[in-house]
């Protein structure tokens, strides 16, 4: 049975922190992720790293498919790496869990190429692209302690921290 978890709001030092490697699949690190699934469609949102519900190792979730009518795709990457870039890039509209209400346009290549260990203890290798490689591209920043406002102007990310901060103070009082 899995549980939602919460999720941490910038600034937080865990979200700044690089996430150590998973030695090898356990039954918490296969809890983790049925957690951390639950929490991600819960929110709702199409990725959630690990360190963003308090949990330091590299693992992420993801699940792209917007469309309702269609099946879930949900995904857990343990490991993750990036095998390949294309020189092609995209720029998407981006958002955070751990960053409600705020979106900002990042630039990032628009395929990528992954390979990571999956819950069945093998390698998986799989390319992305449009959301699902912006998405996978997001994640793996978490895990190496990089937001995605790391990819805005100092001026942006100091803006949207300050209101971070107001909320947080605000949510504490609440």
């Amino acid at each position: 049975m899995s549980s939602l978890r919460p999720i941490l709001i910038h600034p937080d030092p865990r979200l700044k922190k690089v996430c150590e490697p998973v030695s090898r699949i356990t039954p918490e690190i296969e809890a983790l992720a049925a957690d951390m699934l639950a929490t991600m469609y819960d929110a709702p949102g199409v990725g959630l790293a690990a360190p963003q519900v308090g949990v330091l190792s590299r693992v992420f979730v993801m699940d792209a498919t917007r469309d309702p009518e269609a099946e879930r795709r949900p995904m857990v990457l343990v490991n993750p790496e990036i095998a390949w870039v294309s020189e092609d890039l995209n720029t998407y509209e981006e958002g955070c869990l751990s960053i409600p209400e705020h979106y900002a346009e990042v630039t990032r290549p628009r395929q990528v190429r992954l390979r990571w260990l999956g819950l069945d203890g093998r390698t998986h290798e799989e390319e992305f692209d449009g959301l699902w490689a912006t998405c996978a591209q997001h994640e793996l920043d978490h895990l190496n302690g990089i937001l995605f406002i790391d990819h805005l102007s100092a001026i942006k990310r100091q803006m949207i921290t300050r209101k971070m901060v107001k909320l947080k103070r605000e949510q504490a009082r609440a």
